[in-house]
């Protein structure tokens, strides 16, 4: 059950995320799973300065308004993404400047490893959707369709969503896709990416995924 200090912890996770720069005004959206409820950040609420009547509380499985605070629209993949991954308990969404700034190039860049923090943290897979309204139907199934084995994903025309086990793991990927994407806009599109072997190389030595 979700209680006073869950609130307060989850309004101070949302200013810690305005304060870095990721997200202005409305423009972002973050979720809580505690047990088998989840806060979400109202609709129309300004993360940066999200306030405690702004906090919804819904039922996971459902949906299901617990307090009465109607939360974001764009709750549903929220919802969905933590149904479909019980490791994850955190889902962060803005339009973080560098993020939005690549989601709105005409080529968009399949390849965003450029630096060893990204396929260690962010993803070396990092799905790009198409647009879709904010809040649709479509937008909801792509994001969590998406995110059954990815922890990033870029929605173009629009922005970033990560997930994570912890506020701070989901903050880290965020941080780590914004850096990325600041990379990419200021080298004005001449870029080098990691190849494939220095990507396994990272995975071996530094993740201990493989073994020789």
């Amino acid at each position: 059950m979700i209680h006073n200090e869950h609130i307060e912890e989850f309004v101070k996770q949302a200013h810690r995320v305005g304060d870095a720069g990721l997200t202005v005004c409305s423009s972002g959206n973050l979720s809580w799973r505690v047990g088998d409820e989840v806060l979400v950040s109202g609709i129309g609420s300004w993360v940066p300065s999200l306030t405690k009547d702004k906090v919804a509380v819904c039922r996971l499985e459902t949906g299901e308004i617990l307090n009465g605070v109607k939360p974001s629209m764009e709750s549903v993949f929220h919802l969905g993404v933590l149904r479909e991954r019980p490791d994850v308990n955190v889902v962060l969404h803005f339009q973080s400047p560098y993020a939005t700034a690549v989601a709105c190039m005409e080529e968009t860049p399949k390849d965003f490893n450029v630096t060893a923090e990204v396929p260690c943290h962010v993803g070396a897979e990092i799905p790009v959707i198409p647009y879709f309204r904010p809040g649709s139907k479509e937008l909801a199934e792509a994001v969590i369709a998406a995110m059954k084995d990815h922890n990033s994903v870029l929605l173009q025309k629009h922005g970033q969503v990560v997930c994570g086990k912890d506020f701070n793991q989901a903050f880290e990927r965020a941080m780590f896709f914004e850096m990325a994407c600041r990379i990419i806009v200021l080298s004005g599109g001449k870029y080098k990416t990691l190849t494939k072997e220095e990507i396994d190389d990272l995975e071996m030595y530094i993740l201990g995924k493989k073994t020789k």
